[in-house]
């Protein structure tokens, strides 16, 4: 678990969400991975970033955990949640063709606000496709 200075702020659920996004890509961009996209978007899927690890291609989910309580971030993503991700996932390789010649891999990352911080937790590959 990491702890990292929380990026923005707000009351709201979206606003959290937005703030947990921001944090953990600033959190993988200082751990050496590169930006591609964020908020992907195809019909009523969405994957929340994509990012690049030398020559591998990584589709992040990004959970704002308030606690454990209710189970850790990898249990959030269940099965129809990886589906989703899957298939997002597979029409952005096809929309892609650069992307579609590295490797894939899915990664989860759960953020807990905690006053001026958040505890992060990565979780690398986290599920097969």
């Amino acid at each position: 678990m990491t702890r990292t200075r929380i990026a923005g702020g707000g009351s709201d659920a979206h606003a959290l969400g937005r703030m947990a996004e921001e944090t953990a890509c600033r959190f993988l961009l200082s751990r050496g991975l590169t930006l591609l996209e964020r908020n992907f978007r195809h019909r009523h899927l969405e994957i929340d970033l994509i990012m690049q690890e030398k020559t591998c291609i990584v589709f992040v989910e990004v959970r704002c955990r308030s606690s454990n309580r209710f189970g850790s971030a990898l249990e959030s993503v269940d099965r129809r949640k990886q589906e989703k991700l899957i298939a997002a996932a597979q029409h952005y390789l096809l929309s892609h063709a650069r992307a579609a010649k590295h490797s894939a891999r899915f990664d989860v990352i759960s953020v807990t606000p905690d006053a001026r911080e958040a505890d992060i937790e990565w979780i690398r590959d986290a599920f097969g496709a």
